[in-house]
């Protein structure tokens, strides 16, 4: 006999029950991580992100399998947009807002969102909890139940279960056994091996240094000048910076060796950042920002830092992002993620499952297409 109950605090499940079952490859999902976005404002009213988080429990009380579960009142932060579909309810007079959404705030990156650790009765659990929510959602009256890239086999149990699938693309890299970034580049056709080369050496040219840090080497200065690089970064794009300096100095305490930071300074002073979290075996490109504009600085700091610190660390994936074609010629190929949906007004499902059918094909063939631009030569697919 299972038990679903819902926390307000992820601080009210004991940490290592549920990191227990977060395994040692999604370090987004882990307790430290979910909890120092609610300790340090990062989620919660005024960002429209409550948490409602989903613990199934046995007879005993033991956590046997959990999800971070938000109540909403935007779409923001979800990187899965369904902003027409809030607009649609708009212009009939209903109300879209508040929805469930089951997700690591802010994070496009694919992994478990039911938690159940490395047991046999993941399947059983995970539908359980599916259910459980499904039910959770129709009690409290709200427009619908989203979870967002989501794995493999928990995206089949929730289609089992009556959810809609959503599939999207994103651009990740798999390692192939390289032993050193050249390697990697030999694999590439001569046209695209001579552009990152010449990325690359635009950095050095321009006597910029980069560093590679661990979260728990970060002082506290150079966090301060990476969460003003952070801020600059959404200010210029006109977005929203959630994620407050207390946040990072917070997981760079508890989860230092999860994190890395890569810094660019030219004549003495940091000009650029990007941040990044790691798992056992992925890595995980999230953040970054820059106060002066240097030819192919991005690519070093975002990408190709990244792939280095994979190479030299045995990591075997790394996914630098949402989006971003330009990414295809530096190594990253298309990659379906997926996210599933239950909306609980039937005049809306409908059409809703009828639209993401053929947003489906639609993007499958978007994934063949952006296949075609792969870099790497023929014989190294």
């Amino acid at each position: 006999m299972y038990k679903l109950t819902t926390y307000d605090a992820i601080d009210q499940i004991p940490a290592a029950a549920w990191n227990a079952l977060v395994g040692d490859d999604l370090p987004f999902m882990r307790h430290e991580f979910l909890a120092a976005m609610e300790r340090h404002g990062c989620v919660g009213e005024r960002f429209g992100w409550l948490p409602r988080h989903l613990a199934l429990t046995d007879e005993q009380d033991r956590l046997l399998a959990a999800a971070p579960c938000y109540l909403k009142y935007n779409s923001y932060g979800e990187f899965v947009f369904d902003w027409a579909w809030a607009d649609a309810y708009q212009r009939a007079g209903r109300r879209y807002y508040p929805k469930l959404v089951i997700a690591s705030p802010y994070t496009p990156a694919t992994g478990r969102r039911i938690l159940t650790g490395n047991t046999p009765q993941r399947e059983k659990l995970a539908t359980t909890l599916t259910k459980g929510a499904l039910q959770l959602a129709k009690e409290m009256g709200v427009s619908g139940l989203h979870w967002l890239f989501t794995a493999d086999d928990e995206t089949e149990i929730m289609r089992s279960v009556g959810l809609m699938r959503r599939l999207g693309c994103q651009f990740h890299w798999s390692n192939a056994g390289y032993d050193s970034f050249d390697h990697l580049l030999s694999t590439f056709s001569a046209e695209k091996r001579k552009k990152v080369k010449r990325e690359r050496r635009r950095v050095t040219e321009a006597d910029i240094q980069i560093r590679r840090l661990r979260g728990d080497q970060v002082s506290e200065e150079e966090w301060r000048i990476f969460h003003r690089l952070y801020e600059d970064t959404f200010d210029k794009r006109g977005g929203i910076p959630t994620l407050t300096l207390p946040f990072f100095r917070d997981i760079g305490h508890t989860m230092g060796e999860q994190l890395l930071l890569v810094l660019a300074e030219h004549a003495g002073d940091i000009v650029a950042a990007a941040f990044c979290l790691v798992g056992a075996r992925s890595l995980y490109g999230r953040h970054w920002g820059c106060s002066k504009d240097f030819h192919s600085l991005h690519f070093e700091a975002c990408y190709y830092q990244g792939l280095d610190h994979c190479i030299e660390h045995g990591l075997t994936r790394f996914e630098p992002g949402a989006q971003g074609e330009h990414k295809v010629a530096r190594g990253f190929l298309p990659t379906r993620t997926w996210s599933t949906h239950w909306i609980e007004d039937g005049e809306f499902r409908r059409p809703i499952g009828k639209f993401l059918d053929h947003e489906i094909d639609g993007m499958e063939d978007y994934l063949a297409e952006m296949q075609q631009h792969s870099p790497y030569k023929a014989e190294s697919v």
